[in-house]
């Protein structure tokens, strides 16, 4: 059994893809999944990632400190300010410019541990980040967000730090105590946690785009350019970066699959609750989980045909 939810979680592009696909055609088919649905979603997958934790992660972290904090340094440099670039340089509307504003300045998503594994990376060291990314981004995508954002719309940074909080902080605790004080029990649901966290990502992102498939469909040209740059961005110059400080290709390969996949789910649930005047600003959030994902698994494929090893 754990077998077959291991391939089914592999499968994620292609849930996510397929999900966000049929919401443009059929959007009732997924707009019932809305409103607190889509934050219990995401608090779930929180939670699904806080399971996986413990309190040796964090001392790991001594173990490899110079690429864990490239790797976040990467996430929180290069996303953030490559995601105003895009919106400027394409000139944007307001509402999609803060959404995909948003999404670069949020942290990397789990989806990147299981991208990892497929293009045979350094898995641990991609878990290792994508905790302390997550840690960070309570303080930092609230900040870099006003920063940035603070141009097309008026940002309640205290707001968004509290959403943040609510969201991210308080679910990963949750998930770390369930596996410090009821890890029995945590054994046995763990293998179920990567696919069950691939089926609310999907619902989130194909809700979001039913919400929205005809503003999806009319911008979809640019919207679709500029996501698609964003992450085929990060996933380029998280590489370069890696190399240029002399990380090792393991090390590289990792940071460059950390920092082009982003926690999509968070944006748009930040987005919907931070930004409620700005109907539009969660579905660049939803492209992205599509868009890294389909990136992402390319990468992995030629990177696994090409394997190399620890320096």
């Amino acid at each position: 059994m754990a077998r077959l939810f291991n391939l089914l979680a592999n499968l994620f592009p292609l849930w996510v893809l397929s999900c966000s696909g049929l919401a443009l055609f059929f959007p009732h088919w997924f707009t019932w999944f809305n409103g607190q649905m889509i934050v219990w979603g995401l608090a779930m997958i929180m939670i699904g990632m806080g399971i996986t934790l413990s309190v040796d992660d964090f001392r790991r972290v001594v173990q490899m400190p110079k690429q864990v904090m490239v790797g976040v340094f990467a996430q929180f440099a290069i996303m953030p300010f490559l995601g105003w670039f895009i919106a400027l340089s394409l000139n944007l509307e307001p509402q999609l410019a803060v959404g995909l504003i948003l999404v670069a300045c949020c942290p990397g998503g789990t989806a990147s541990n299981v991208v990892s594994f497929i293009a045979k990376a350094d898995v641990a060291l991609s878990v290792l980040m994508t905790m302390c990314s997550t840690f960070a981004a309570v303080a930092m995508t609230p900040l870099l967000t006003k920063w940035l954002a603070g141009a097309y719309v008026p940002v309640d940074a205290w707001s968004l730090f509290y959403s943040t909080v609510k969201v991210v902080l308080l679910p990963v605790v949750i998930g770390m105590l369930l596996n410090r004080y009821a890890h029995r029990s945590v054994q046995f649901i763990l293998p179920a946690a990567p696919l069950v966290s691939v089926i609310f990502i999907a619902l989130i992102c194909a809700s979001i785009i039913g919400s929205n498939a005809d503003t999806v469909k009319h911008s979809a040209g640019v919207l679709f350019s500029a996501v698609a740059l964003l992450h085929a961005g990060g996933f380029a110059l998280g590489y370069a970066l890696a190399r240029l400080l002399r990380l090792n290709e393991l090390s590289a390969r990792t940071i460059s699959i950390e920092v082009g996949m982003q926690n999509s789910g968070l944006g748009a649930v930040l987005a919907r609750s931070s930004f409620p005047q700005m109907a539009l600003a969660p579905v660049p959030s939803a492209i992205s989980a599509s868009f890294h994902s389909i990136i992402g698994s390319i990468l992995a494929a030629w990177w696994r045909s090409s394997p190399t090893h620890k320096e």
